[in-house]
């Protein structure tokens, strides 16, 4: 008699148990399971502009109209902790950067530069130098990072290397244009400290040039050790 209501369980059971399993079977998971890059790298693109002003000017010589400029490339991070907050970044780049002043530049005829003082005279419509440079940057970089999070502070300090492959000054008046490419005076090869903050997507850039432009060049009697200090936003992008 028993085994008669047991076997009766059973069969009366069996349809609503393989249900059961069914459903467990073609259950779709709620989430899809993904893993944290434990060894992520920060920053390795930027982009960048700035106002330059011009510093260590001689006593005649004074900044005009906008001098600014833009810089992007790209940095390979380093991190040197198991968190990865603290890294060394170096890269490659290139920048474009004009310099409005009343410096005047010219050729004499046996090819010498001639450098003279614009400040007696107002009748000229533009004055400036551009330059292009390739640079290298290299970093001591601290932040707040996270592998979860993409915002966070930063502060990055360190120096800046470049090389000047293109120098152009032009001036312009009522008669004409001067343009002047190749000088012997220039130091092509520059040098600078950098210093980094922010958060987020807004970080302040300070660039200080530790060599001037010029190298044996007077005016007025005047050394010209004309140099630059940037000051601006950059934008970084993993």
């Amino acid at each position: 008699m028993r085994f008669k209501k047991a076997l009766l369980f059973l069969v009366l059971s069996g349809p609503f148990l393989g249900f059961s399993q069914e459903e467990e079977r073609t259950k779709i998971p709620d989430s899809v399971p993904f893993s944290i890059d434990s060894l992520y790298r920060e920053d390795q693109f930027y982009a960048g502009f700035h106002f330059n002003l011009v510093a260590n000017r001689p006593s005649n010589i004074s900044q005009e109209s906008f001098s600014g400029g833009i810089n992007l490339g790209f940095i390979r991070d380093f991190p040197l902790n198991k968190r990865r907050n603290i890294a060394i970044g170096a890269g490659l780049g290139w920048s474009i950067n004009t310099y409005g002043q009343n410096l005047f530049i010219s050729k004499n005829v046996d090819g010498s530069t001639h450098f003279r003082s614009l400040a007696d005279e107002d009748e000229y419509s533009r004055n400036r130098f551009t330059t292009q440079l390739i640079e290298a940057p290299i970093e001591f970089r601290w932040r707040t990072s996270t592998p979860e999070t993409y915002k966070f502070w930063r502060i990055y300090t360190g120096a800046r290397l470049g090389y000047m492959y293109n120098f152009r000054s032009r001036f312009v008046d009522e008669d004409g244009e001067i343009i002047v490419n190749n000088l012997s005076e220039l130091n092509r090869f520059r040098l600078g400290a950098t210093f980094t903050f922010g958060y987020n997507t807004f970080n302040f850039q300070f660039y200080y040039a530790l060599n001037p432009f010029f190298k044996d060049a007077s005016v007025d009697g005047e050394k010209i050790d004309l140099s630059t200090l940037k000051i601006g936003l950059t934008f970084y992008i993993l």
